[in-house]
């Protein structure tokens, strides 16, 4: 099953906290791919970087980043995340401050992709996200 890899997958990869070889081991010869709202968090941390030697690091580790194949939000994208959203809020869990992962969850769900990620709580409480934990 084609893998969507979690911000903070790649974070910890640029940082060295973990390893492609790690990641390889668990995605192995399924496809990979990005979402915007991970280009999103990512472009984030760029311009949020404490200095010029960060800030080049991130952009050139994004750079690499972008050439992975990345999904598209859609008007289907939307429903999902409408109805994601809806969900989790009758929960009680708010989804406010969960708008990047929800939107991760609705397209993992619209492709029927798995999102690999290291923070299992972020998807807690979606319906219908498969997640894998590294």
């Amino acid at each position: 099953m084609a893998v969507i890899l979690d911000t903070c997958i790649w974070v910890d990869v640029e940082r060295g906290n973990l390893a492609p070889a790690d990641v390889a081991s668990i995605t192995g010869d399924e496809p990979v791919f990005l979402t915007p709202p991970v280009i999103a968090e990512l472009e984030y941390g760029v311009h949020r970087s404490a200095g010029a030697a960060q800030r080049n690091k991130r952009a050139s580790a994004l750079a690499r980043i972008k050439r992975k194949p990345c999904l598209t939000i859609d008007v289907e994208t939307a429903v999902i995340f409408g109805r994601l959203a809806a969900d989790v809020d009758q929960e009680g869990r708010p989804s406010t401050y969960r708008t990047h992962d929800l939107w991760i969850a609705a397209l993992a769900i619209q492709h029927n992709m798995v999102v690999l990620t290291r923070n299992r709580k972020d998807f807690d409480g979606i319906p219908g996200v498969k997640i894998s934990l590294i």
